[in-house]
């Protein structure tokens, strides 16, 4: 069995400040540590239930978070980024079994943890109408290559986001928010459930968890602190402005759209 696992900071149990996702800052080593424990104890649950490969993306900031060494040794970790439109999926294709994403967050315009955001602050995405989180947008990314998000673990808001989409994915709140505060987990109960919800949700039928892609997409942009960021944006090739601080861009095809926000978002 082959296993890939996306992995962020702001989901992770405790995480309420941005300094805290931040290596330049004094406070950031205790987040990364558990950052890795709980990606460790994901490794952990696939490799308790017969996976023999698993390939980890560091997904946050300058991906460069993880500690390799905490890692078990049928871990590989991608490092820093590619540049490649699959972004915090790189590398995920079909011979991967199933995904996970770990220390996920709840989407931008949400109020469901401090440090929510889509790909980067000041902006908002809609997809078909709905805000896009990380995670919807990744996910759509793996039903490409037919490779189902089995779990995830993250914040209370992002957990119901995502069964919103299909119930049938495997979640795990660590914490949740509650205006600029968290109520957390403890970090070693947070390692354990995820370690044991992973194992649940590999145990099972995978191909429960596979986002059907919509025929369409419309993907609607707000660039919040900076109207240049948008006429800018709409000279993209199919993109179009809507107001100064907005644009619009439609396509049936998926990778379109992974490809048109490596340049705009």
């Amino acid at each position: 069995m082959k296993i890939y696992i996306s992995a962020d900071i702001e989901g992770v149990t405790g995480t309420t400040y941005w300094d805290e996702t931040d290596r330049n800052k004094l406070v950031y080593d205790e987040f990364r540590e558990q950052m890795t424990a709980e990606v460790a104890a994901a490794c952990e649950g696939a490799r308790n239930v017969g996976a023999a490969e698993i390939l980890v993306k560091d997904a946050h900031d300058a991906a460069n978070n993880l500690i390799l060494s905490r890692l078990p040794q049928e871990a590989r970790l991608i490092r820093g980024w590619a540049g490649e439109p699959f972004c915090m999926v790189q590398g995920l294709d079909e011979t991967f079994h199933a995904a996970l994403m770990i220390g996920y967050h709840a989407p931008a315009a949400s109020d469901a943890n401090p440090l929510a955001h889509t790909m980067n602050l000041g902006v908002t995405i809609k997809l078909n109408g709905v805000y896009a989180s990380e995670f919807l947008l990744h996910a759509y990314a793996a039903a490409l290559k037919n490779v189902p998000v089995v779990f995830i673990s993250g914040d209370a808001g992002l957990c119901a986001h995502v069964q919103s989409f299909n119930p049938a994915i495997g979640v795990c709140a660590v914490k949740e928010g509650v205006g600029g505060s968290t109520i957390s987990i403890h970090p070693a109960r947070a390692v354990n459930a995820i370690r044991e919800g992973v194992q649940q949700a590999l145990s099972g039928d995978v191909a429960r968890c596979l986002l059907p892609l919509p025929e369409h997409f419309h993907v609607e942009i707000t660039y919040h602190r900076n109207h240049a960021d948008a006429y800018r944006a709409a000279f993209y090739p199919g993109v179009k402005a809507d107001g100064p601080h907005s644009v619009v861009f439609d396509t049936d095809d998926y990778f379109e759209v992974l490809r048109m926000m490596m340049f705009v978002v």
